[in-house]
């Protein structure tokens, strides 16, 4: 039914489970996966031009390397369960904008990710990438609790 899978990731235990969860569902239904994970634009305000170039270089630099931490355990899952992956990274201030694209532009099927859960006022005011993805995508999403 499912043929590919997009997995995004923030780093969370809640992620990883629900890649762990995700990665199974694709071996069974013969599916192949895309990991994705999000990095935020870089903003800031400051008149010190230099300043802003090497802040700027350093936050790349620190972003690309999470990045590459959280989509490894996607990319090991993957392998050991003979599971064919892909990953990438985004930049976008809208992370749940750029997984329904990425969603739309790899020709996914489906989109698994965690629910983080939140709840009350908190998850109210703050919102969830989860959610957001919910109601935005035109794919189908399993959501993992």
């Amino acid at each position: 039914m499912f043929t590919h899978l997009l997995l995004p990731t923030d780093g969370s235990q809640a992620s990883e489970a629900a890649i762990q969860k995700s990665i199974q569902f694709a071996k069974e239904a013969h599916a192949k996966v895309t990991g994705v994970h999000v990095i935020p634009e870089f903003h800031v305000l400051t008149y010190k031009t230099a300043m802003l170039e090497d802040t700027r270089e350093q936050f790349a630099k620190d972003c690309k390397a999470h990045a590459a931490q959280f989509l490894a355990v996607i990319e090991k899952a993957a392998k050991e369960a003979g599971v064919a992956c892909e990953t990438a990274y985004v930049i976008s201030d809208y992370p749940y904008e750029a997984i329904v694209k990425m969603a739309e532009d790899k020709g996914c099927d489906l989109i698994t990710m965690a629910s983080h859960g939140r709840k009350g006022v908190k998850g109210f005011l703050l919102g969830s990438e989860t959610q957001k993805v919910l109601v935005h995508s035109k794919k189908p999403v399993l959501v993992f609790h």
